[in-house]
């Protein structure tokens, strides 16, 4: 089987897999990342989100082949300690409920703050 090296969460990791194993398995299975979550396994839900090169990315569609040479962040990287904004935002609104498919969300709203610094409510039309 192929080595990957891999940038996740800002370490270096060489995996052995098949060239099309996605990359939500990787982490799960052979790094033991598990914040990223399976939830579908057809870019549907969410809750596999990660971040790659500061785009929201569904890790159950993305190739192992395809994150080499890339910058890839899981819910495990935003912070150690629970500090990354959106982390903080998430307790002080009390979102949380069973928590399965909150990493996803929480990756998904960080990489919005990635583009763009202060987003805002649309405006009416």
């Amino acid at each position: 089987m192929p080595a990957y090296s891999l940038n996740i969460n800002n370490k270096n990791y060489t995996v052995e897999a098949d060239a099309e194993m996605p990359l939500l398995w990787v982490l799960r299975d052979l790094l033991d990342l598990t914040g990223t979550k399976y939830g579908c396994g057809v870019a549907s839900c969410g809750a596999c989100t990660v971040i790659i090169d500061d785009n929201a990315v569904f890790a159950c569609r993305r190739t192992v082949g395809n994150c080499v040479n890339k910058k890839i962040i899981t819910i495990e990287g935003l912070s150690e300690d629970g500090s990354h904004p959106v982390q903080k935002a998430w307790q002080q609104a009390a979102v949380p409920q069973c928590g399965y498919c909150q990493p996803g969300q929480m990756m998904s709203a960080a990489a919005l703050l990635i583009k763009n610094k202060r987003p805002s409510e649309p405006r009416d039309q």
